[in-house]
């Protein structure tokens, strides 16, 4: 996109996208950020000293193209995205469009299994090899994988969920060749870089869905066999920013037994959403003890704060073994009063 100056770079098309869309909004898409992504966008915003009418308008175009045809694209693929486009803006825009899109928004490997129901996804994969079960749910919907995952023999599901949170980058090479072998023609839609699926985060996703019973099966065998590995899935499944999803009973029970100091420092670095569900759950006078030792205590370490609160999770994690409080999970966890 030319301006004055030249032709835009995707950083200060963004950045004049965070401007044009304002400040609320803006700072919603922050929230989805990491923090090197947040550093170059507020720079490049702070250098933009004005922004002409006619580009923020082309910019906002653009930006609105793109999520129309990758809208399309998950409807019904790439020659449909294409097809539909064609029609609308006619062959040169939507070749332009597609072109973008090809080396931002790709289509995911596997997509066409991620529109089948789970059944159906089984039955087309459970005599494959575990790394190839593995490879396969790192790409489906975290629900998706769950309903599989929980289905299969339980000796395949731990060899599974191991080789996910192992998984770290899949060459698009292999990628193609499980395709193939699964007969499936999806090889145009894959990257030539490297893609990034499955990983710890991709397991914790898909164990929160499954049900209670396959979730402890499997992290009581991930234990045997990789206890540091099992450790950090066990982190990454309840945050103390989760406390939020507990129910009041669940939060009175584990204040019971937490120490106020540790839950003082915890409050410090908590959001105000966790503060207010942990002080409506405390009597009155206990809650100006905390909030005394909160402001005496002046300012602290992060380190302290995120172990005092890592405390109260495994106090958590103690209690819901043990039967005393629930954390609500897919598949059946439903409370019933």
């Amino acid at each position: 996109m030319p301006t004055g100056k030249g032709i835009l770079t995707g950083r200060k098309k963004a950045a004049i996208l965070l401007i044009a869309l304002g400040k609320e909004k803006a700072s919603e898409i922050y929230k989805h950020l990491n923090e090197d992504e947040i550093e170059q966008l507020t720079l490049e915003i702070a250098n933009l000293s004005k922004v002409d009418a006619e580009v923020k308008n082309q910019v906002m175009e653009e930006f609105y193209q793109l999520c129309l045809a990758q809208n399309y694209i998950s409807e019904g693929g790439i020659e449909y995205a294409r097809e539909i486009l064609e029609r609308a803006m006619g062959s040169q825009k939507a070749l332009e469009i597609i072109n973008k899109l090809t080396s931002s928004l790709q289509v995911r490997p596997f997509d066409f299994i991620r529109k089948a129901e789970p059944a159906q996804i089984l039955n087309f994969i459970q005599n494959e090899h575990p790394q190839t079960i593995a490879l396969v749910l790192a790409y489906l919907r975290p629900q998706q994988a769950a309903a599989i995952i929980s289905a299969l023999p339980q000796e395949k599901q731990v060899e599974v969920a191991t080789r996910i949170a192992l998984m770290d980058r899949t060459s698009p090479d292999v990628i193609k060749e499980v395709e193939r072998v699964l007969e499936k023609k999806l090889s145009s839609m894959v990257t030539a870089d490297f893609t990034n699926a499955g990983g710890i985060q991709a397991l914790v996703d898909i164990l929160l869905s499954v049900d209670r019973g396959t979730e402890k099966y499997i992290m009581e065998n991930l234990e045997l066999k990789d206890r540091e590995l099992a450790e950090e899935i066990r982190k990454r499944m309840f945050v103390f920013e989760d406390i939020v999803t507990l129910d009041n009973r669940s939060i009175q029970r584990f204040l019971r037994e937490v120490d106020n100091s540790d839950l003082a420092l915890a409050l410090k670095g908590a959001s105000e959403e966790v503060k207010k569900v942990i002080f409506a759950n405390m009597s009155k006078r206990l809650q100006e003890m905390i909030k005394e030792d909160m402001e005496y205590m002046g300012p602290v370490r992060l380190r302290d704060v995120e172990n005092a609160q890592q405390k109260i999770v495994n106090i958590i994690r103690q209690l819901e073994e043990a039967g005393e409080i629930v954390i609500s999970r897919g598949g059946g966890d439903e409370i019933i009063v």
